[in-house]
């Protein structure tokens, strides 16, 4: 017998709390863990790189409900893998896309919401 974590979130809650933070925040990241602890190293990356440009974001950790956030994310990103950042409503991807545009110095602008 295999255990089974029970989620937290249905299917559809988890797509109306995607859509509530990409709708109240101009940068996101949907993450496994938090900020202060990042649950995988790819989420780790993700935060430093936009902390390095940008103080003020919003993170959501995917973990209590990952596969009903995956399913989510996707259908908004079309891109299944986590992290995923978000500007202003707009998928830019996961760490690896934030490290080859923070590589190319196109970061600072990509996180930057337009007033």
């Amino acid at each position: 017998m295999t255990f089974q974590p029970q989620s937290e979130l249905t299917a559809e809650e988890a797509a109306e709390r995607v859509e509530e933070v990409l709708a109240n925040n101009d940068v996101v990241l949907f993450m496994k863990g938090n900020r202060l602890m990042p649950q995988c190293g790819y989420s780790k990356r993700a935060v430093g790189l936009i902390s390095q440009h940008v103080e003020e974001f919003e993170t959501v950790d995917v973990l209590p409900a990952l596969p009903e956030f995956r399913a989510a994310l996707e259908e908004v990103s079309g891109w299944e893998t986590i992290p995923q950042t978000f500007v202003d409503g707009e998928f830019v991807g996961g760490s690896d896309i934030l490290a080859e545009l923070d590589e190319r110095g196109e970061l600072a602008e990509t996180l930057t919401v337009e007033a």
